[in-house]
């Protein structure tokens, strides 16, 4: 190997996922994460190597590079693992083409145009419908037949380190006809992924669920805050809007689908039978370890096999109407939770609406998630030898402005 990448480390051979990153020297372009480590691509494009423009791998985001397509995309990305094992490849004797993680500033990877929500864990699902609705019938009649979700806000979403204010808005007090107006009392967090768009869609085309994998470029973890009491009062009848709006938090680095094919796995049995449109051949689900971490103690440990609805399924569904999709769109899977009580993707159910709190390693406790805390994010696939890994979403919450 010409760079040396430290046992466990999310960012293996196997792995090389792209992303935007600038230094003090070098202004915002794209790169690849190997270890502790990323290879600068305009640097390497200076070798001669790629048959494309340098300017894809100049800018501040991926689409360009993510529209020359998935034939020259995956090539790169072949092409690159090809050259960091072999000691005579055109990155040998190059320390030049490497800067270090630590030393680098990380950027969103793509300018995301639209972003939709999901609420695809049946599992999430029946927990919220028990807190809020009848718990012999926690599931509305709709979840079970299509893949529900709401569009949400672009401009919102961070990349991780970035911190986000506590949101203000309205809530109905326990016991109360009026409601208030200030900072959310259950900003929550909520585990989840979110799958990059690859390619552009014209209105009135659709996307079925044996082609949604050229549709997708890859994946990143997703954190979808959620102020669970500004929500409680706003969300009928159409939905979430400020309780969700403020912020949204991702993880750097899109691993491909080509570097999670390893990972394939089977989903849950879908009862009753889907539609034909969101019927499917094949695993569609991905066996992604995923961890949850409030400041220093570990609240969660989930996984995205679990989810019902798979993403060719949203993708499918998204677009039967005839919505448009375009390169750099985001769609998030909706909190990812399991059956055990320490699976549970939010807050709102590790700790019951409150009625169980969370004990952290400092000996406090948390119902919801405080001013000053910080909730980290992290993810890796790992099987036959192979590791690969989404390094982390971290985000600090800071008091309401």
């Amino acid at each position: 190997m010409i760079i040396n990448v430290p046992e466990n480390s999310d960012f293996s051979i196997h792995n090389i996922p792209f992303g935007i990153f600038s230094t003090k020297n070098r202004s915002k372009r794209a790169g690849v994460a190997i270890g502790e480590h990323i290879l600068d691509l305009a640097e390497v494009h200076k070798l001669g190597v790629f048959n494309f423009e340098a300017e894809v791998l100049n800018r501040a985001d991926l689409n360009d590079f993510i529209a020359l397509g998935k034939s020259v995309t995956s090539e790169v990305r072949t092409n690159i693992q090809h050259w960091l094992q072999d000691d005579n490849s055109p990155l040998a004797n190059k320390s030049e083409l490497f800067v270090k993680q630590a030393e680098a500033q990380m950027h969103l990877p793509v300018c995301i145009g639209d972003y939709t929500d999901f609420y695809s864990s049946i599992e999430h699902a029946t927990n919220v419908g028990k807190m809020f609705r009848d718990p012999e019938n926690a599931l509305l009649p709709n979840w079970k037949h299509i893949p529900v979700g709401y569009h949400g806000r672009a401009s919102s979403i961070v990349v991780s380190g970035k911190a986000i204010h506590r949101p203000k808005g309205q809530t109905l007090p326990k016991n109360s006809s009026e409601p208030v107006f200030g900072p959310s009392q259950r900003l929550d967090f909520e585990l989840e992924m979110g799958f990059v768009v690859g390619k552009n869609t014209n209105m009135g085309d659709t996307i079925s669920t044996n082609q949604a994998n050229d549709y997708i470029f890859g994946l990143v973890l997703f954190n979808d805050w959620s102020a669970r009491d500004i929500q409680k009062w706003e969300y009928v009848p159409l939905g979430p809007f400020l309780a969700k709006n403020f912020a949204s938090s991702i993880s750097p680095w899109i691993v491909t689908l080509d570097a999670l094919e390893p990972f394939k796995v089977a989903g849950p049995k879908q009862e009753p039978k889907v539609l034909p449109y969101l019927a499917y051949e094949g695993e569609k689900n991905y066996d992604i370890n995923l961890e949850v971490a409030i400041n220093d103690t570990k609240v969660c440990q989930s996984n995205f096999k679990y989810m019902y609805w798979n993403m060719a399924q949203q993708l499918a569904h998204h677009t039967v109407n005839g919505c448009n999709v375009h390169i750099g769109d985001m769609m998030a899977s909706g909190t990812i939770s399991g059956k055990n009580e320490n699976s549970y993707g939010s807050m709102l159910e590790l700790a019951w609406m409150g009625t169980k709190p969370v004990q952290l390693n400092d000996g406090t406790e948390r119902k919801f998630i405080n001013d000053g805390d910080t909730v980290t994010m992290t993810g890796y696939a790992e099987k036959d030898g192979k590791r690969v890994g989404f390094g982390e979403v971290s985000t600090k919450v800071l008091p309401a402005k």
